[in-house]
């Protein structure tokens, strides 16, 4: 018996990961008009992406249903001693109260330690991965939830966004609605503190946006580990997370993924993320 790491689709996991790691993902659902998916499940990133791109409909997103947690729990259950489930900030979505009331009508023996990273996308899938490579060590359910916390607190969250267009039309805004002035002069930067957006910066140019990236994961250095996330351009992001590797300790590499979409509906094309977890505690 061991313990089983949850996590939902937002968390932005890359499939090797998910498998490697036994991680269970429950999907958040993505929807266009009449047409419902399961994020990363019946919708591909690229299928997302050309929909929103050229379809008619802008998508919505919602969380994962009450039973789909308590169904996921139940069946992570009957391998395990202990569950730790680590969710997509509470502020920016109810997978969190859906997780919450899942575990409760499943009602097991088995301990379930639920988590709000207060983050989202890498941001919650760095500290699931950091509690599944515990889980696998052997660790104990306590120690396993003692891990993603530590994770939790050394976790940032940025992104370069090449338009706020579908934050404001997902209304995921939050404390950087100063920037929609701007809408059409900048490139505007967005962080992620207190489980919510807020303003990062503004720059003029994509180039000393990118740049302003960098710098920004300097600041947080050294890192125990990073992730690079994009929506639309791969090659941006691959050159990215390699100018990060002389952060990173030791002979961890940053992870390249990808926006699902869930996350796709609010960042948009054209968008790079960096998601890091500084070293110590």
């Amino acid at each position: 018996m061991a313990v089983r790491v949850v996590t939902d689709s937002t968390a932005d996991l890359p499939s090797e990961i998910v498998e490697d790691l036994g991680i269970t993902v429950v999907p958040a659902n993505v929807r266009f008009g009449n047409e419902a998916y399961k994020d990363g499940v019946d919708l591909t990133a690229d299928e997302f992406f050309d929909k929103l791109l050229n379809g008619p409909d802008f998508p919505t997103t919602s969380q994962p249903s009450i039973g789909e947690f308590r169904d996921a729990y139940t069946q992570a259950a009957a391998d395990a001693d202990g569950i730790v489930s680590v969710h997509v900030s509470g502020k920016l979505s109810g997978t969190m109260n859906s997780a919450r009331q899942g575990a409760q009508q499943a009602a097991l023996d088995c301990p379930i330690e639920i988590l709000d990273t207060q983050q989202a996308s890498m941001g919650s899938g760095l500290v699931a991965i950091e509690a599944a490579r515990a889980a696998q060590r052997g660790a104990a359910v306590e120690e396993v939830a003692a891990i993603a916390a530590s994770a939790i607190r050394r976790s940032q969250c940025f992104a370069l966004l090449d338009t706020l267009e579908y934050l404001v039309k997902g209304g995921r805004l939050g404390k950087a609605r100063g920037m929609i002035g701007s809408l059409l002069r900048i490139k505007p930067l967005i962080i992620l503190q207190d489980g919510e957006v807020h303003d990062l910066a503004k720059e003029r140019t994509r180039g000393k946006a990118m740049a302003r990236l960098r710098r920004t994961a300097e600041q947080f250095a050294p890192l125990e580990t990073a992730a690079v996330m994009y929506s639309t351009n791969a090659d941006e992001a691959v050159q990215l997370a390699e100018s990060l590797g002389s952060l990173v300790e030791g002979s961890a590499t940053p992870i390249t993924a990808r926006f699902g979409p869930a996350l796709g509906t609010y960042v948009g094309p054209n968008s790079l993320g960096i998601v890091l977890l500084s070293a110590g505690d």
